[in-house]
């Protein structure tokens, strides 16, 4: 007998653990979404304000280029009227690099003076009068962005377009500088952020776990991690306080356990002695009516032996008194090794698991034992046990179960009118292939329906006081139970008691 808790019992009932990504990954995941959430629209910000800059920036590049253009082209046209001179100038500042397209006004607002592509300068507008210095924005013939500069020169004005779109392989560039940088940012970052939580919160988790699993294995004090984060110390401790519940629980179970199998074995011990103190009792109610049935031969011996001894018999009679005295004293013989036999404690296991028994001996043992009884006198038996039956259970102890059962079906017909039919039925029949299903029934008043839970209870009878000590029924029961069978009163039965014994099969 052992105390101690099956732990792989309990491991094989525990649910499956979960499977699927462990504590580190799931932070970096949910880190790399956090990150990606809030970078993204970052850099698309980033990258938008990057082309308005540079936008700004080439705008007021143009701005001031046209200004230096159309100051230029003033100039000239002031200091030298010349118009080869002054489209060699407008030339010059036409082209890769420099104006999409120059024109110089007169008073009239007529182009005196022009250079750059023909589409673009017919695209010109020209300025309103009076002149003066202006940059508007506008879209070259091409469709890109554009500024249009106006300087007063003289009574006329100059118009200088200039390209004012950005440069995209410039402004890739930079986003894609600008991209890196976030990229490099954001993982160092997540090796920051993915280290530091691992040393904070999945590190002591894991150290926490694996405390946990040797307490689990029998470990009998819980080691709590020391470092980590405030919250994992208190789960920690909550944690340590609940195993040494868990462990002091442990402890009062392996104690009550032993109580208990103590108490069993007690239990035990006690149900033997209550069924010897019954099959005892049992010998005392035989004893009244074998006393009776062995005074008989008794008496009838005595005379034959006094009539022996006067020496007046005549030899023939002589042997014939001598041949019925023998047959008597084997007549008492048969009577007193019947009676010893049952009295005689059982060998063997207790519970008489071990043990088989045919029922239909059992039967004809109980009834050879009861029928010198007074109260079997008048009373019909009737008998049908098949002889190939056999029960899990030593013949001594179905004998007892059979002899309570036979007894009281014999006291329930006692108080019966004189005149009225009186009869015992025993039956016996598989039930099944594991079970085989036994059947006493008398035709007695029956069990009332508010005793039939409670006739097997210890000190309960219906007899009157004094008539029974109410232990017979109980001691049944309790060696049925012992032989993993069932004993009860069939409610089916309206006239009379049918008390059905249930056991399995030898």
């Amino acid at each position: 007998m052992t105390s101690d808790v099956d732990v792989e019992a309990l491991r094989e009932r525990e649910p499956p653990r979960r499977s699927g990504p462990g504590l580190r990954v799931q932070i970096v995941l949910a880190l790399a979404g956090v990150i990606l959430v809030a970078y993204v629209p970052l850099f698309f910000a980033i990258a938008q304000v990057t082309r308005a800059t540079s936008f700004a920036y080439r705008e007021e590049s143009a701005r001031a280029l046209g200004r230096a253009v159309a100051a230029h082209v003033g100039d000239v046209a002031r200091l030298a009227p010349d118009p080869e001179a002054m489209r060699a100038t407008i030339a010059s500042h036409v082209g890769e690099g420099g104006a999409l397209a120059v024109a110089v006004y007169g008073p009239d607002g007529a182009v005196t003076s022009s250079a750059g592509a023909p589409v673009e300068v017919a695209s010109l507008r020209t300025p309103i009068r009076p002149y003066g210095e202006a940059a508007l924005r506008t879209t070259s013939s091409s469709g890109t962005r554009a500024l249009d500069v106006v300087l007063p020169a003289g009574e006329g004005a100059v118009l200088v377009r200039v390209r004012t779109d950005e440069d995209p392989a410039r402004t890739a560039d930079v986003v894609r500088a600008i991209a890196a940088y976030m990229g490099v940012f954001a993982l160092a970052l997540l090796v920051f952020a993915y280290m530091a939580l691992t040393r904070a919160i999945v590190r002591p988790i894991e150290e926490l776990a694996r405390a946990a699993d040797r307490v689990a294995s029998g470990a009998r004090t819980l080691d709590v991690p020391g470092a980590g984060a405030r919250e994992i110390g208190d789960l920690g401790a909550s944690v340590r306080s609940m195993a040494s519940r868990l462990l002091a629980d442990e402890r009062t179970l392996r104690t009550k356990i032993e109580e208990l199998t103590t108490a069993r074995a007690h239990l035990g011990e006690t149900r033997e002695q209550l069924a010897g103190s019954e099959r005892m009792a049992s010998v005392g109610r035989l004893a009244a009516g074998v006393a009776h049935e062995i005074g008989n031969p008794i008496a009838a011996i005595m005379g034959m032996h006094d009539l022996i001894e006067d020496g007046e018999l005549p030899p023939e009679d002589k042997a014939d008194f001598l041949r019925r005295m023998r047959k008597e004293t084997e007549r008492i013989n048969v009577v007193v090794r019947d009676l010893l036999d049952y009295a005689r404690p059982e060998n063997g296991p207790p519970s008489g698991r071990h043990a088989v028994a045919s029922p239909s001996e059992v039967v004809a043992d109980a009834l050879a034992l009861v029928r010198p009884q007074k109260e079997w006198k008048g009373i019909a038996v009737e008998v049908d046990v098949p002889s190939d039956l056999r029960v899990a259970l030593s013949p001594q102890r179905l004998t007892q179960v059979l002899l309570n059962l036979l007894l009281n079906a014999a006291a329930a017909l006692v108080d019966k009118p004189a005149g009225e039919p009186r009869s015992v039925r025993v039956h016996a029949r598989a039930d099944g292939d594991a079970r085989v299903r036994l059947e006493v029934e008398d035709d007695g008043p029956g069990v009332p329906a508010d005793m039939r839970e409670r006739i097997f209870d210890p000190f309960v009878t219906t007899k009157d006081v004094g008539a029974g000590t109410g232990l017979g029924l109980a001691v049944c029961r309790g060696i049925v139970d012992a032989a993993a069978g069932r004993i009860y009163v069939d409610a089916a039965v309206t006239r009379g008691a049918r008390f059905v014994v249930e056991l399995p099969r030898g």
